[in-house]
């Protein structure tokens, strides 16, 4: 007999928010919309998982996650040290650093930190599971990560007919690969 607290997939009645055959993305697994300066207060930060950002002029914050146009990348982690080392990596790299490729992307149109902080808002998904074990559970949990990410894009492509801006890389360049201004070339 199944559990009555179990949700299941209208369509394939697998336990929800998976269900291999027909997942999108549950909007339930994200974390309501938080200003970027504020992102270490997020749960579950220490977790794999994917993570959306936006940027708006409109303030964001404390709204429930959303499929709106404004997201402007999508990422995911599977990294030991979680979601807050890779959205640190992230910070690293528009403020000037390397690390991050999507943030090198962000870079090429915000090149002052200060002025895209002020409208840069953060949305994560976290997935509990151990990175480091080999266990089957951990391992599938790891590959949901990364396929989620790929639905993430899919149901955005689906709503907007297009990729995030910065998960778009055919037309948005990089900054470290645009401005190369000083650098000298030793052959």
């Amino acid at each position: 007999m199944l559990s009555a607290r179990v949700r299941r997939c209208a369509r394939c009645w697998l336990p929800r928010p998976v269900c291999v055959s027909c997942f999108y993305m549950d909007t339930k697994l994200f974390s309501y919309w938080t200003r970027w300066a504020d992102r270490d207060n997020l749960n579950d930060l220490h977790l794999p998982g994917v993570y959306a950002i936006a940027i708006s002029k409109e303030d964001l914050s404390g709204r429930r996650f959303s499929w709106i146009e404004s997201i402007a990348y999508f990422g995911m982690t599977n990294a030991a040290k979680g979601l807050k080392s890779r959205l640190k990596q992230f910070d690293n790299t528009i403020i000037g650093k390397r690390g991050h490729g999507g943030a090198d992307r962000f870079r090429h149109d915000h090149p002052k930190y200060e002025g895209l902080v002020q409208k840069l808002f953060v949305s994560v998904a976290p997935y509990k599971c151990m990175v480091t074990s080999n266990s089957p559970a951990d391992l599938l949990t790891m590959g949901d990560v990364a396929k989620a990410e790929y639905e993430c894009f899919a149901k955005y492509a689906k709503a907007f007919n297009r990729l995030p801006k910065y998960n778009d890389k055919k037309n948005s360049p990089k900054h470290s690969k645009t401005r190369r201004v000083g650098r000298v070339s030793v052959a």
